[in-house]
């Protein structure tokens, strides 16, 4: 599974290539899977470039995108988007257009309850266990843990040369993760090392302009197409020598 994230929580200031508007997202998204992308995570952004999840801006995206392609989209439920976690589950209870899935960080307060929330609307959870935090304790004793979608295992170490090593030690973490499909990524630096690592391990892969602007040899990214197109080159590579 190749899962391109398109924005994340950049904004203008990174760049025309990082798509905002519900229409430069869904032109986005086209293009990532026809350079071989499976599925859609994104960011809802207000008219000012804030993440939202309001309906009144989760539903315009999720609109646009799917009338240009039928791959699965899932958003973001980050508390940076709404910090105060009786809120953040008053938005979810009040979407509109539903996505096929959504993030839940799982160190985040009220994380199990927007994760319930979502269950029974019908929307895959994917539980976002980042490195670095108490995510993939609390995911272990979870009663939610067999029912989400996957683990999105995300290893926030940005040194290319330790990232792999933060990754390994996340996964052991992890553990059996309740026998749930595992996603791993990294960011920035650590985000090539990592795609590279999840290759060899036979792992979901994910790549977008939210994890990186550049290439592998830090040349910047014209597009999130090209990302995808370089991310399955370099996981195929990595199979190859595992």
């Amino acid at each position: 599974m190749m899962q391109v994230c398109l924005n994340g929580r950049r904004s203008a200031m990174d760049g025309a290539c990082v798509p905002l508007s519900p229409e430069g997202l869904a032109r986005s998204a086209a293009e990532a899977v026809a350079a071989g992308a499976t599925e859609i995570h994104v960011h809802p952004k207000t008219p000012c470039g804030h993440d939202s999840l309001s309906p009144r801006v989760l539903a315009p995206t999720l609109e646009a995108i799917r009338a240009r392609i039928p791959a699965p989209v899932g958003v973001t439920t980050g508390a940076w988007a709404e910090p105060d976690p009786a809120a953040r589950l008053d938005r979810v209870r009040s979407w509109s257009v539903l996505p096929d899935f959504a993030s839940v960080n799982w160190h985040e307060p009220g994380a199990e309850e927007v994760a319930e929330q979502l269950l029974a609307r019908g929307v895959g959870v994917e539980a976002g266990i980042w490195s670095g935090t108490d995510g993939a304790a609390r995911f272990a004793v979870s009663p939610l843990g067999p029912r989400v979608l996957r683990v999105l295992a995300e290893v926030t170490d940005p040194d290319p040369a330790t990232a792999q090593a933060s990754a390994r030690a996340l996964l052991a973490e992890l553990g059996e993760a309740h026998g749930r499909p595992v996603l791993l990524h990294g960011e920035e630096g650590g985000a090539w090392p990592v795609l590279r690592l999840a290759g060899r391990l036979g792992l979901a892969i994910r790549i977008g302009l939210e994890d990186t602007l550049v290439l592998p040899d830090g040349e910047r990214a014209r597009s999130n197409a090209q990302l995808v197109g370089e991310a399955l080159s370099q996981q195929a590579c990595a199979q190859r020598s595992s």
